[in-house]
């Protein structure tokens, strides 16, 4: 077998129907459009979110607030979820990860103060509430601010 002997497998290409070529083509004329209307002419077709003239639903519906531009989205885990690492481990994003306790990073890591913390750690984290430093202090260990 040689590179110039080369061919793709049977199915695996086709030749595009070249339309509007003649009658002889058996897709000349009216190129499988139709007659008349708006989807036979060039540039037809409807709007997207287009009803048939009905009132869209984005009209429809109320609106309500705004979305900020300004809008941060964390990565959150709780307190109570830091007590699977060993004793004065270093958790950060990384370590949490690895751990399968969050996914994405998102805008940073913050933690709550949901539950109850017993081992010494050092957290290092985007941001963190005031019931999670209460708690990670009390524990004994420390919050780094990144």
């Amino acid at each position: 077998m040689k590179l110039n002997e080369l061919k793709p497998m049977d199915g695996a290409r086709f030749v595009s129907k070249r339309i509007g070529r003649g009658q002889g083509s058996g897709n000349g004329k009216t190129a499988g459009k139709g007659q008349k209307g708006q989807n036979s002419r060039s540039g037809g077709g409807v709007a997207i979110g287009f009803e048939g003239g009905q009132t869209p639903a984005f009209k429809r519906f109320p609106k309500r607030g705004f979305t900020s531009m300004n809008h941060k989205e964390y990565a959150v885990v709780n307190v109570e979820d830091l007590n699977r690492f060993e004793e004065g481990a270093v958790v950060d994003f990384e370590a949490l990860k690895a751990a399968g306790l969050v996914k994405k990073e998102l805008d940073g890591l913050k933690v709550l103060g949901g539950g109850k913390l017993e081992k010494k750690l050092t957290v290092k984290a985007a941001k963190f509430t005031k019931t999670a430093l209460k708690a990670i202090e009390e524990a004994g260990g420390t919050a780094e601010v990144l």
